[in-house]
């Protein structure tokens, strides 16, 4: 078995309503950042994993994705496997 990392960013998809992305915009121009025009929100993950090959470590990440850390109804994913 070898060890790898994947690197996961989740993301709302565009037209998904993000109210920490406002709060966040809101207090930027409030601290004089003026050229701020929108904020997105996400969250990054990083799991170390064992396969037998970086494509089933691939697979597994995506399973992952799919299962627990995404709702595929209003986030998009996204993930980079490397091997450690």
């Amino acid at each position: 078995m070898k060890k790898f990392k994947a690197k996961i960013h989740i993301t709302l998809k565009p037209g998904v309503f993000d109210p920490q992305g406002k709060v966040i915009l809101s207090a930027l121009k409030t601290l004089g950042h003026k050229g701020a025009k929108g904020v997105r929100t996400g969250k990054y993950f990083e799991i170390e994993l064992e396969a037998e090959d970086k494509s089933s470590a691939k697979q597994e990440v995506e399973q992952i994705c799919h299962d627990l850390l995404a709702n595929p109804v209003i986030e998009d994913y996204s993930h980079r496997v490397s091997e450690v």
